[in-house]
């Protein structure tokens, strides 16, 4: 499972946990987003807001670019076997 497949899995389980809540979908990517954002700020220093324009340059103005790019990124899991780890006793554990 790759890393975009992990951020995924764990996309839908926060959609999940927004139940019958209005904007579930946008709220759960929000929070990703917010995660994201700070980390790169905090480890990409002064490029942070490049990284992030970039991406969003790509996203906007050539869709099928980024959706070229985020199927490289993806193994094609099967849907049925991912779990997100649980942390026990400081490990994680599926």
């Amino acid at each position: 499972m790759t890393p975009l497949d992990k951020v995924e899995v764990l996309y839908r389980d926060l959609v999940h946990g927004y139940g019958d809540a209005k904007d579930g979908e946008v709220r759960a990517a929000s929070k990703l987003l917010m995660v994201a954002l700070y980390h790169l700020r905090e480890h990409a220093g002064d490029q942070w807001y490049n990284t992030v324009e970039e991406y969003v340059d790509i996203l906007k103005n050539d869709a099928a670019r980024f959706e070229q790019f985020m199927q490289s990124n993806r193994s094609h899991f099967d849907d049925d076997v991912m779990t997100i780890p649980v942390l026990k006793n400081g490990s994680f554990q599926a």
